[in-house]
Formats: C-alpha cells, structure tokens, sequence
C-alpha cells in the first residue's frame, strides 16, 4: 500500500499558499507526519526491490541526509525568496557521483505536476561529451533505448537542448536533434490518483525497469556500472 495520501498534496498546496516562516513553523508538525515521513517510508519500501533492479543507485531512507530532498529552499542567489518548496523530491542517486547530474532517478511529487524521472539531467561538460560521444559513434543502442515500445509506454525524452549544433559537431549531423541536448532524461507522469493507490510501488518499480536500457546506455558511456 501506498504511503502517500491525498493530505501530502493538500499540505503542499496549503504550503504554495503560504509560504512564510511563521506559517510553516506553526503548521511543522503536520509536515511531518502528511508529507515527510510518509516519503521516507517510500523510500524504505523501495530499498530491497530497487537495490535489485538498480543495485548502483542510492535509495536512503532517512527523514535528514538521505533519498528525500529538503523542503528547505536556498534563496541567497535567487529573486524568489519564499523559503520552502512547493513540492516534495525525491532522488536516488548513482554511488558513483552523488550528485543530481549523474545518472539518476528522480520522483517529482507536486499537486500541479507529479513524474517520474530518469537519466541525466545537466551532466557536466566531461560527461556531456562522453554521452555525445557514445550516441554519435553508435547510435543504434541509444535509438533502441529511447525508441522501445516498452519505453514509449510509459516515458517521453524531456528536457532543454541547445538552439544549435555544439562546437565541432556539423549542423546536418544525422544524430544532430540528440546530439544537441543539454539534458538526456525520460519523463513519466503520475497522477495524484496513481500515487495514491496500492499498487504506487509496483507502478514505479515497472518504470524504473523500462528505463533500464536508456539508464545502461548512460552508465556505459560514463564508464560506470548500472
């Protein structure tokens, strides 16, 4: 059974409503037991199945420091000085590079717009190359990947690409649309229904196995394990 309810989203968009500091001081307890600590007993349900299907990611199910992202936003750099999310991350991170811009995979849980998501989002420039690379030498395996019925089932290739062609790439490349990406990820939506049902964790479970082609083909062009 699903650990998530309707009262996550309906927090989230109380919270999108106010989002002040007394506000959600007054309103912390329910934060805690509507929103985070029903998404680390997610996580928890996730471990052994995902540690299975993806051993390399990382799945922590921890209330601080672990899968779940903070609420908490960093507003020095930002115009927008709300102080929390409005949404609820969660990311399971390759243990070959923690961080959000190695191979992933990533659950969006917001009332306007929930997903799930996998791949590369921003790789930085070495493996942004190492991806080009490998899609320009050989092709087939990335097209099989992203192309597959099983895929197409349930995900679609998001994300921003560059207007033009990159540096030392010719513009009537025949891989030139993929080639020209900045991200290299697969969204799949979620509904508040879907999310909420029993079957969440098989339904996330089946994604995450249709997108091990795509999540193989990125680790083999960065040289890690999937």
């Amino acid at each position: 059974m699903s650990p998530i309810s309707p009262q996550l989203f309906e927090f989230l968009s109380e919270l999108t409503q106010n989002n002040r500091r007394d506000w959600f001081k007054a309103n912390k307890s329910r934060y805690e037991t509507e929103v985070l600590d029903p998404c680390v007993e997610l996580v928890s349900q996730l471990h052994k199945p995902l540690g299975k299907i993806a051993p390399m990611l990382n799945v922590i199910a921890k209330r601080h420091g672990g899968s779940v992202m903070r609420i908490y936003k960093d507003t020095r750099f930002s115009k927008d000085k709300t102080p929390y999310k409005t949404s609820v991350g969660i990311s399971f991170r390759h243990d070959a590079d923690g961080t959000i811009h190695a191979p992933g995979v990533y659950l969006h849980l917001d009332p306007l717009e929930s997903f799930l998501g996998v791949g590369c989002w921003r790789p930085e420039r070495t493996a942004l190359t190492a991806i080009r690379d490998a899609i320009a030498e050989d092709p087939g395996p990335w097209h099989r990947a992203v192309r597959s019925k099983r895929f197409g089932t349930h995900y679609h290739l998001s994300g921003d690409s560059l207007k033009t062609a990159p540096r030392g790439i010719p513009k009537d490349h025949p891989q030139i649309e993929d080639l020209r990406r900045i991200d290299f990820i697969g969204v799949s939506p979620l509904s508040i229904e879907a999310i909420c049902s029993d079957d969440f964790v098989e339904r996330l479970l089946t994604r995450v196995k249709a997108a091990r082609p795509m999540m193989t083909f990125l680790c083999d062009a960065l040289n890690v394990p999937y």
